[in-house]
């Protein structure tokens, strides 16, 4: 119990750090506006970010700007976790499917989304197919890679164990090889959704009109750096919410994983 509250004093004190740390560079760049040390050709002003903010917020174009760009994100990183977590279990199961695709995937994975965007638009044109497309290229290596690593890692004893006793197939990898492998999958979907965010922006760069990337953008080309700053602040806040989110899921589901709540 004393090990318990350690741990849990412990994140309670890293969480206020961290708090303290976003305090302090808020501080630093109220300084340097006052001081006279901040270009703002280069960065906007805390006051100019919060008058645009508080603009925005009220004209509601910021909220539904998140809002497409959050669905956008969903439905790229929902297929990209059920095609990672499908291909993952069977390359992970099959050495022989593992060997022949393995290849291929070394070499399509280095590729970046945005370098896609050419194609994709000869593919899908410029609809909301192509944007999902580009998200879903963002996170689904990130969820394969980690499931097949959390399968192909499985301990061996147990392997050993389920075949001394001659475990049923189905019941093998439903009972033993998924379990074991679902804190490599946790972690796989966590980072697979923080590149999800990642690739909005360039899939909103598609012929896009709408979103938090298309807002990004559009303000860099009329230097609204006041807009850049409260754009990129959206995608790391949002995101950080969902991450969270998965996160709690990940404590709920893997309860046995967290020894005293520490993640």
């Amino acid at each position: 119990m004393t090990e318990i509250r350690k741990k849990h004093f412990s994140l309670q004190a890293g969480a206020w750090e961290g708090v303290i740390l976003i305090i302090a560079l808020l501080v630093f760049w109220f300084w340097t506006d006052t001081s006279g040390h901040l270009n703002t050709v280069v960065f906007p002003s805390p006051l100019e970010v919060w008058t645009t903010l508080v603009h925005k917020l009220s004209d509601g174009s910021l909220l539904l700007a998140i809002r497409i760009s959050v669905v956008r994100v969903l439905k790229g990183y929902g297929i990209a976790m059920a095609a990672g977590i499908s291909c993952g279990i069977l390359m992970g199961l099959s050495n022989h499917m593992y060997h022949i695709v393995n290849l291929l995937l070394q070499i399509i994975r280095p590729i970046p989304p945005i370098a896609w965007i050419p194609l994709v638009i000869l593919w899908m044109g410029i609809g909301e197919s192509s944007k999902v497309f580009l998200i879903f290229l963002g996170g689904f290596f990130n969820v394969l890679l980690n499931v097949i690593s959390g399968i192909r890692y499985t301990d061996q004893k147990l392997v050993e164990v389920a075949y001394v006793m001659e475990t049923p197939r189905r019941k093998y990898i439903t009972r033993l090889v998924i379990p074991a492998a679902l804190p490599n999958i946790f972690t796989g979907l966590r980072i697979s959704l923080g590149s999800c965010w990642t690739c909005v922006v360039a899939a909103e760069l598609v012929a896009s009109t709408s979103g938090v990337g298309y807002m990004i953008s559009n303000a860099r080309n009329f230097g609204q750096m006041d807009v850049v700053v409260i754009g990129m602040l959206s995608i790391g806040i949002i995101g950080k919410i969902m991450d969270s989110l998965l996160a709690f899921l990940e404590k709920k589901v893997l309860a046995w994983n967290f020894q005293g709540g520490a993640e």
